[in-house]
């Protein structure tokens, strides 16, 4: 008997009842991905701030670095530490847009998630595909800002919202290969997919950032907090927006606006999780309705397939406690020898 199809709000549920059933071991794998890109950059700031404080003493006690080529190269040195955090952070979170889709396959099946080293190995192989999809992707946000662009833009994102899904499930598909794949996916399905995106953004990037901000308002910690930014916002020069006829923000409110901002954002990091597992369920769903379904092509030659050989490599540089899940690198990176 065929499987029944779901409905948007049974697939958007059972999206929530998943990252929220693993959400200590996500909260766990999604930390240095997105608390590492906020300590990188405050790391470059606080080392620029000191700097600048300082520099007017280096400089009478080090007449050398009064030069405008010394003092950049400088000052691009002693960021080089916070960069490099805020660079290796933001890689990894990159790379979960991927490894997640991957993770889902183990959530569906025992509703659980482990071995998580082996689920980014299996992106890492493919980086250069992998950043040429980002590229892709980049191009088209670029091409976004322009006004004349936005509906059209805005639409294309709906028919492309499974290229990562596909990127990670169908893995013979080029970057462009992904997008195209994704409109055809979505043709047909575009009002349910609008849907499914609203309904995630008003979870992920409206209710839990403001439920939680609301907590933090009640609890102190908003004003506690702004407080202590308040110094840093006042060392600033001041904008007279009244010249403008724009009414002047008091530093206390750009305080505010920071944190709450800097807490919103990570909140909305954290939750990248629940979107990928959301659009692989969709991914599922409209593969299985389509009219030109994927099906994995499994090999009868003897030889190893390119998935069995990642497999094996994923063992050796991942060994632990837990044996890495024979399903996790099933899919393969290319084409079986047999087959070119």
């Amino acid at each position: 008997m065929a499987k029944k199809n779901k409905n948007i709000f049974s697939i958007f549920t059972e999206a929530v009842g998943l990252y929220f059933s693993n959400f200590g071991k996500f909260f766990k794998y999604m930390s240095f991905p997105v608390l590492g890109q906020i300590a990188g950059l405050l790391i470059v700031f606080f080392i620029t701030y000191v700097f600048t404080l300082k520099m007017p003493d280096l400089i009478e006690k080090f007449p050398q670095l009064n030069d405008y080529k010394t003092l950049i190269t400088l000052s691009v040195i002693i960021t080089l530490p916070g960069l490099a955090i805020f660079v290796k952070a933001f890689w990894e979170y990159v790379v979960a847009y991927g490894a997640i889709n991957s993770m889902y396959e183990n959530m569906s099946k025992s509703g659980r998630v482990y071995d998580f080293s082996a689920h980014t190995e299996l992106i890492k192989r493919r980086t250069p595909a992998f950043v040429g999809l980002w590229l892709l992707l980049g191009i088209i946000t670029l091409i976004a800002v322009l006004p004349p662009f936005w509906i059209i833009c805005g639409i294309f994102a709906v028919y492309f919202v499974l290229v990562f899904q596909i990127f990670t499930f169908e893995p013979e598909q080029s970057p462009i290969g992904c997008f195209k794949r994704s409109l055809i996916l979505i043709k047909g399905k575009f009002a349910k997919t609008f849907l499914l995106i609203c309904l995630a953004g008003a979870l992920t990037y409206l209710v839990i950032p403001q439920v939680i901000l609301k907590l933090l308002t009640i609890s102190g910690v908003t004003n506690f907090v702004s407080n202590l930014i308040l110094p840093i916002v006042n060392i600033f020069p001041q904008i007279n927006l009244e010249q403008y006829n724009i009414p002047a923000i008091q530093n206390s409110d750009i305080a505010l606006f920071t944190f709450e901002t800097i807490v919103a954002q990570i909140l909305i990091q954290y939750t990248l999780p629940l979107r990928s597992i959301l659009w692989s369920l969709w991914y599922k769903e409209c593969n299985k309705t389509s009219k030109t379904p994927y099906v994995e092509i499994k090999s009868s030659s003897k030889k190893k397939r390119p998935s069995e050989k990642l497999m094996e490599a994923s063992k050796k540089k991942y060994s632990s406690k837990k044996r890495v899940d024979t399903n996790i690198l099933k899919r393969a990176m290319e084409k079986d020898d047999d087959e070119e």
